[in-house]
């Protein structure tokens, strides 16, 4: 009868394991565009990776956007949404021969809910070693006001 315990043991074990790989592969898959269309899924939602920071007074979105330059990539507002678009072409070479390719085109979009009034007039967008950092200036009233405390 012990010996059932055992065997499920072992069986769960393996399992673990078996999704601990699984999970590891499929991260490693999604950590860039393995299509040319997008990631792992077929898809572009998970690329490029970005980081969305409250400084207090902005938002500021920060994407890895490697090999990209400002004429790459495209940055939109429309009813509180903000869009990166963007697209690398493959390499072109004519007089070379292309004996291995993994750099390959991408074109992706991605949207983020803003989700603070902000002065849109004031947003501004830079690319500088492959990061593309957007930086939205929160609307006044959405900015964090201090409260005095006052003794009694």
């Amino acid at each position: 009868m012990l010996g059932g315990f055992d065997d499920l043991d072992r069986t769960l074990a393996v399992m673990d394991e078996l999704r601990r790989r699984m999970g590891v592969m499929l991260d490693e898959y999604d950590d860039g565009p393995v299509r040319g269309d997008g990631s792992l899924y077929g898809e572009s939602a998970s690329w490029p990776r970005v980081n969305v920071l409250d400084t207090g007074n902005a938002l500021v979105f920060k994407a890895d956007v490697p090999g990209m330059t400002e004429k790459d990539v495209e940055v939109s507002i429309q009813n509180d949404t903000l869009t990166l678009r963007g697209e690398r072409r493959s390499g072109n070479y004519p007089d070379h021969t292309l004996h291995r390719q993994e750099r390959r085109a991408i074109r992706f979009s991605r949207s983020f809910a803003i989700p603070c009034p902000a002065d849109i007039d004031k947003a501004q967008a830079t690319v500088r070693d492959g990061v593309l950092t957007i930086t939205l200036p929160k609307a006044p009233e959405a900015q964090p006001k201090k409260i005095a405390v006052l003794a009694q």
